[in-house]
């Protein structure tokens, strides 16, 4: 039988989502581990993508089979149980034999956090990004209509891309202001390694007056790493919701 999961986790610990030979705090691993007791044999849960060390996620998506069919709600009160309390499934369902977390996806949201304010936020400082400074939030939200759209985003990946394409469209790019709390939201139908964090790097810059919303053309055009702005804290980050 085939299942579909939607999992929440806090991600300040862990080594990011993929199983790791040489470490036990990765999600997968977690989640493998428990439900490979369950079922007493080995269990592989396919994300629907990879989110890196320190990164959470509230609408994670996962498949796995298990030889032995059991009820959904068996299953999640199970996993629930013997899980980490900063990893949850919080939706488990029976799925078509095909589908797959990640082969199926057709989006992607993302939300960066970041606290603008000098002052600090003693509970949120695990979830967000602080820049006491202010930030030119109308240059930003110029900067990110240039960046939505079908690009070559390779001036927004951390790693060089030998063989694989580094063309991905961005659906939406919002920059968002909540109080104090500035959300940057971007979704689209998939993204390179580092990908959101350098594109919020890059907008945060311009925010700051260190570059100019027109400099985006020229960015994407150089598929340069150097051109772009800096790579933000994974702990700002968070995968909010991915659809099929």
């Amino acid at each position: 039988m085939n299942y579909k999961m939607t999992i929440q986790y806090d991600g300040t610990r862990y080594k990011g989502w993929q199983s790791q030979k040489h470490t036990d705090t990765t999600i997968q691993g977690k989640l493998n581990h428990v439900l490979s007791q369950l079922a007493c044999e080995p269990v592989e849960v396919q994300g629907s993508g990879r989110t890196d060390a320190g990164v959470h996620a509230l609408g994670q998506v996962a498949s796995f089979t298990l030889k032995k069919a059991l009820p959904p709600r068996e299953i999640m009160d199970y996993v629930n149980q013997y899980l980490p309390e900063d990893i949850g499934v919080v939706e488990l369902t029976e799925a078509s034999p095909r589908f797959h977390a990640r082969l199926n996806a057709k989006s992607k949201t993302y939300v960066y956090r970041i606290w603008n304010s000098a002052l600090p936020n003693v509970f949120g400082r695990k979830w967000m990004c602080t820049i006491p400074e202010n930030l030119d939030l109308a240059s930003m939200k110029e900067a990110a209509e240039l960046l939505v759209g079908t690009h070559d985003f390779a001036a927004f990946c951390s790693l060089k891309q030998k063989k694989k394409s580094t063309v991905r469209t961005v659906f939406s790019l919002d920059v968002e202001q909540k109080g104090e709390e500035v959300c940057i939201v971007v979704t689209g139908n998939g993204f390179l390694h580092h990908m959101v964090r350098i594109l919020v790097g890059t907008l945060v810059e311009i925010g700051q007056g260190k570059r100019k919303p027109e400099d985006i053309p020229e960015i994407l055009e150089s598929k340069n790493r150097e051109w772009a702005g800096i790579t933000m804290p994974a702990r700002g980050l968070t995968l909010w919701q991915v659809t099929y």
